[in-house]
């Protein structure tokens, strides 16, 4: 008991070494535990003594010393719990350590004055100098960087659509502009239409925010009651023309036009409002008719609406009906230098600019409407199919995404971009993909187009041989197991086969490399190394060079076996391909065939 107490009482560093001695008294010993002082003997015995007599006395013998002991120290040392921690002179466990020899004394548990920090000699020094030990090294951890929290600024919006007066149209669209400008913006804007009422004026400024934000169907709903009101009237013909209900929008106009009549753009939207409808009519009767209209109605408007920027709309859109496209984007161009703003008229010339092989102008109408807030989804389908004949797959699967991220269900647009996705990974080889192109032209010549014997004809004709690709895939006993076919006729056929590189049962991959060894050679006439080059060195547009790769040209002397008239003829082939045409074989100082 006496000695769990002692062990209790000093901490668990001291550890009270206790043995069975003999009879006696126990020396002074050192210092054991330096922290608590406690000594320890310094001779031991055996626990197991060979003189058992004696262990009973043994026993009590250490039991009074250790209470003895225990009634020394428990004066001045204090708990473990409560006794101070080392300071600075506690030594480090890793250093080294070079004290004066002193001659051990009995140990005093009163220190009469106290603990000095520890301090080291030098061995050589015959003065012994004291050296102090320096402070041990605390480690401070560096501090963990902490990313900078972006504060997202606080948005204050000019334009309160619940109190701020709206002039007019003009003001609306410049103050949709504002809302645009940063995601909090139109954010906070759509709370604010939320919170309007469907009726009396807050239900008109409701409507006229839905159109700001594209929410056309609403804005039709709520500005349906409001015809005294000419800017919501305006902006509900508009939204109408946006839904693609220019039948519906067309009295809202006309009505506008009537009150307003100095004004080109109740007029002008009144007047496509009314093509718009007749052209959605089936028949060309009611198109017709309107185109008619509309011309009277250009004259009896004037001159001065004509030049505006609504009146070349008008020109070019009735231009375009009639399918005179250079005339349509000519009237489309005037209108953009007008008003570069108006988004219908950007959105016809990049539209029609990109079926007539006008690829850059297309590209920069798109550009244009992409900066103009909100973006319409047909703006960035159009774009997108744009890039991807342009080969910039990239920029095409980001347009696609835009669309599927603001509406997931969109199958079109998830369709589209798992192709651009796919293209973008893909690789093509154009230089093998215009011999398979030539290939198949050859193989779909028909048998017909040579000059054979009746007999070799009727065995062909029986044998379902149609085409040289029929007959490429039969092989020489195939045929000569065929009645009335004999070597005369198998020797006709691999004379035919000889002169277009091919010959019976080859194989398809043996029939492509063929056709380059095959393919003509221009020894003679004017330029006949210019002649030889392939036609990617002409670097022609994407239209025009798919035009003369449908045609099987694979090298530029096969263009100029062409006229103008076969290259007008082939399909998505217009003027401006041709004009194309024309400069670039003009640098190689050749020029297409005479049509005469």
């Amino acid at each position: 008991m006496l000695l769990f107490l002692l062990i209790q009482h000093t901490g668990p560093d001291a550890v009270l070494l206790v043995v069975l001695c003999r009879q006696g008294t126990l020396p002074d010993p050192p210092i054991l535990c330096p922290q608590a002082r406690i000594p320890a003997p310094k001779s031991f015995v055996t626990w197991r003594n060979p003189n058992q007599g004696q262990r009973p006395l043994a026993v009590l013998t250490l039991a009074l010393q250790s209470l003895t002991l225990f009634a020394s120290i428990s004066r001045d040392v204090q708990p473990f719990e409560n006794r101070p921690r080392p300071g600075p002179y506690a030594l480090v466990p890793t250093q080294r350590r070079f004290r004066q020899k002193a001659p051990v004394s009995d140990f005093d548990p009163t220190p009469e004055a106290p603990l000095q920090p520890e301090t080291e000699v030098s061995e050589n020094s015959e003065t012994s100098e004291v050296l102090e030990v320096p402070e041990p090294y605390v480690y401070t951890p560096p501090p963990i960087p902490v990313p900078p929290v972006e504060v997202e600024p606080v948005i204050q919006l000019q334009f309160d659509i619940k109190n701020t007066e709206i002039p007019s149209f003009k003001f609306l669209q410049d103050a949709r502009k504002e809302i645009y400008s940063h995601r909090r913006a139109l954010e906070s804007f759509a709370r604010q239409v939320e919170g309007l009422g469907d009726t009396g004026d807050e239900g008109r400024r409701r409507g006229l925010g839905c159109w700001m934000m594209a929410e056309y169907e609403k804005a039709c709903q709520f500005l349906g009651g409001h015809e005294a009101d000419d800017v919501a009237s305006f902006t509900h013909a508009n939204a109408l023309m946006s839904l693609k209900r220019p039948g519906d929008a067309a009295p809202i106009f006309k009505r506008l036009s009537e009150k307003y009549p100095g004004e080109h753009k109740p007029l002008g939207g009144y007047l496509l409002a009314r093509l718009e409808a007749a052209a959605c009519e089936p028949g060309e009767d009611a198109t017709e008719i309107a185109l008619a209209q509309l011309d009277q109605d250009l004259a009896a408007a004037g001159q001065n609406f004509a030049q505006s920027a609504e009146g070349q709309n008008l020109l070019g859109r009735a231009a375009e009906i009639r399918r005179d496209t250079q005339a349509a984007i000519d009237h489309y161009l005037a209108a953009r230098e007008i008003a570069p703003e108006m988004r219908g008229n950007l959105f016809r010339l990049a539209y029609l600019a990109e079926r007539a092989g006008l690829d850059d102008l297309a590209l920069s109408c798109y550009q244009e409407l992409l900066r103009m807030r909100p973006i319409d989804r047909t703006v960035l389908m159009n774009l997108g199919l744009l890039y991807e004949d342009m080969g910039m797959d990239q920029e095409a699967a980001t347009c696609y995404d835009t669309v599927k991220r603001h509406d997931p269900t969109d199958s079109r647009a998830r369709l589209y971009l798992g192709h651009a996705l796919a293209g973008m990974s893909m690789y093509y080889d154009e230089d093998l993909e215009r011999k398979e192109d030539r290939l198949n032209q050859i193989l779909r010549i028909p048998i017909t187009d040579f000059e054979l014997s009746v007999r070799a004809r009727n065995c062909l004709n029986k044998m379902n041989i149609m085409s040289l690709g029929d007959l490429v895939r039969k092989t020489e006993q195939e045929l000569l197991s065929y009645k009335n076919f004999g070597e005369t006729s198998l020797n006709e056929i691999k004379e035919i086969l000889g002169s277009k590189g091919l010959r019976l049962g080859m194989a398809r991959e043996e029939a492509v490399l063929s056709i380059e060894q095959s393919q003509r050679r221009y020894t003679t006439g004017q330029n006949v190394e210019a002649m030889n080059r392939p036609i990617a060195d002409l670097e022609l547009s994407i239209r025009a060079r798919r035009t003369v790769e449908a045609l099987g040209c694979l090298t530029v002397g096969d263009v100029v076996q062409h006229s103008e008239d076969e290259l007008l003829g082939m399909p998505n082939f217009g003027v401006t391909s041709l004009v194309e045409l024309r400069e670039k074989l003009s640098e190689f100082s050749l020029s297409l065939k005479s049509s005469k």
